[in-house]
């Protein structure tokens, strides 16, 4: 091996070991704190993606945080409809879930996807269970009411959606079993309403409600889209939540980042520390976000 190799692989041990030491700040932050992340898109899609954020979660545990992973699977859901040949309706652009859809709804989420993940923590050397809202009443769920003003008339009505649900209540017991050991919990956003029926409910939106309920010091919501962008298309780094509330109502945010932010106040408001919206196609995310200084994304903070 010639000099120049020998200071070059100095060179980059010593870079890790720097990279290191200025994290240990923030791991310390996070040391024995609750940290729920929703993992989705293309994060979860790409299988060199997927092996990255095993590992980082395996690396959070480690490091003494807790995290809690709630996932979606609304591509995966689509193609086995389509396989399957079940018809997907719509009202106004929302899917309508019936009973042999939400069997899907179940099947794909609670089983594939969610065993996918937890096989890909444990082979990176950590240790997960797979768990949907109905383990344990986790989340406890009503049919979700959404209105429309009928243009004519000015008259709302309601649409039926079958069986599309929003958390009632999340029962936190269940993922405090896991807080005092080595063990992640990943979770499928399916809730059991009040009949015992099976109920889809939105992955932000659980993974919001769980935040809460959970008092996490952070909620990180992995997107395809790098976070919250001003009018000009640059990346706003931080939103109080009064901030937001006004960005919303001035058309700032808009479009499907509208129902993302409106998760993330409502966890800051149940006690979260703070939401991030981040940019799941970005190796590491996680990481950045919570063991650097300048983080990922755009952060919602009380205020």
């Amino acid at each position: 091996m010639t000099d120049d190799k020998k200071r070059s692989i100095a060179d980059k041990w010593l870079t890790q070991a720097n990279v290191l030491s200025e994290a240990l700040p923030y791991m310390r932050r996070y040391s024995g704190q609750t940290v729920v992340i929703k993992y989705g898109g293309h994060a979860m899609g790409d299988e060199e993606m997927a092996n990255v954020f095993a590992r980082d979660v395996v690396l959070l545990r480690q490091c003494g945080s807790n995290p809690v992973v709630v996932h979606g699977g609304g591509p995966q859901i689509g193609a086995m409809l389509e396989r399957l040949a079940i018809e997907s309706k719509f009202v106004d652009g929302l899917r309508v879930t019936d009973e042999d859809t939400v069997k899907v709804v179940e099947m794909v989420l609670a089983g594939s996807i969610n065993k996918e993940i937890v096989t890909r923590i444990n082979a990176a050397g950590g240790m997960a269970v797979g768990l949907c809202g109905k383990d344990g009443n986790l989340i406890m769920a009503d049919k979700l009411r959404r209105t429309k003003k009928d243009p004519e008339s000015n008259i709302e009505r309601i649409l039926d959606l079958g069986l599309v649900g929003e958390p009632r209540e999340i029962n936190p017991h269940v993922l405090e079993a896991f807080e005092e050991s080595d063990i992640t919990p990943v979770i499928a956003p399916i809730g059991v309403g009040p009949k015992g029926e099976t109920l889809n409910i939105n992955a932000d939106t659980a993974a919001g409600a769980i935040a809460g309920a959970t008092n996490a010091k952070r909620l990180i919501m992995l997107t395809d889209v790098s976070g919250v962008l001003d009018g000009n298309g640059a990346l706003i780094p931080e939103l109080k939540v009064s901030d937001a509330r006004k960005a919303i109502a001035d058309g700032t945010i808009s479009g499907g980042m509208i129902p993302k932010v409106e998760t993330c106040i409502d966890a800051v408001l149940a006690g979260v520390g703070g939401a991030v919206i981040s940019d799941g196609r970005v190796a590491h995310a996680v990481l950045v976000e919570l063991f650097t200084e300048h983080g990922a994304g755009t952060i919602i903070l009380p205020d």
